[in-house]
């Protein structure tokens, strides 16, 4: 089975997911930042927090206080770290775009990719978000729900780099934006779910296929 047939039968088991839900690309963005090591549920918490407090642009974050910022944010966890990337996103926002997300999306992909990169706080699972769901640009997302999937399946070792497994991924799919999305958002679902730290083999939509389940079988 190949990714595309995955995909199909992750998207007849789960439906769309319209992932990522913001109302701004700037919100994509921090959100993405917020979401490193905690759960979505407290993200959202937090997003109304920020705009409750009217905090969620580029312009306010950068004038305000931090400890006041470390506050509002503080469900999410990291809540001084997370507080310091929001405040050097925006500065280097502002200091090298005015501010504009328009002009730091102008540019092609592999460019994009490397100068968020060069911002302190964000790492690639940041970066490829922030471009996949704020920058609209085709970048795969990969995330731990989806190295351990790939790893069950078979498609992945122990040692993979997370950019091996980014190409592993964009050279077998087309380079299609919304398809990208769909997928990685899928993948998440079947983290969630069911592909967990204790899988829940039985009820999972691809088990068929799975390297683990086919071991776990012959065990019985």
């Amino acid at each position: 089975m190949n990714l595309i047939e995955i995909y199909q039968k992750l998207l007849e088991h789960f439906g769309r997911q319209g992932w990522w839900p913001a109302e701004t690309e700037f919100e994509v963005i921090v959100g993405a930042i917020l979401t490193q090591a905690s759960s979505w549920t407290n993200v959202e918490k937090v997003i109304e927090n920020l705009k409750a407090e009217n905090l969620l642009s580029s312009e306010v974050l950068l004038q305000a206080n931090e400890e006041k910022l470390r506050e509002v944010i503080k469900p999410v966890g990291y809540y001084n770290a997370k507080a310091k990337k929001l405040k050097v996103f925006v500065g280097f926002l502002h200091d090298n775009y005015n501010g504009d997300l328009d002009k730091l999306f102008d540019q092609d992909t592999e460019k994009l990719r490397s100068e968020l990169l060069s911002i302190w706080g964000i790492g690639q699972e940041t970066a490829d978000s922030i471009i996949l769901y704020a920058a609209n640009k085709s970048s795969f997302v990969i995330d731990a729900y989806t190295t351990r999937i790939m790893s069950r399946l078979g498609f992945a070792k122990e040692d993979t780099t997370y950019y091996d497994l980014k190409k592993f991924f964009e050279l077998r799919l087309p380079e299609d934006l919304e398809l990208y999305k769909e997928f990685h958002a899928l993948l998440v679902e079947l983290g969630k779910n069911y592909c967990k730290t204790k899988p829940l083999c039985d009820k999972c939509p691809i088990k068929d296929i799975c390297e683990e389940w086919k071991g776990s079988s012959k065990k019985r």
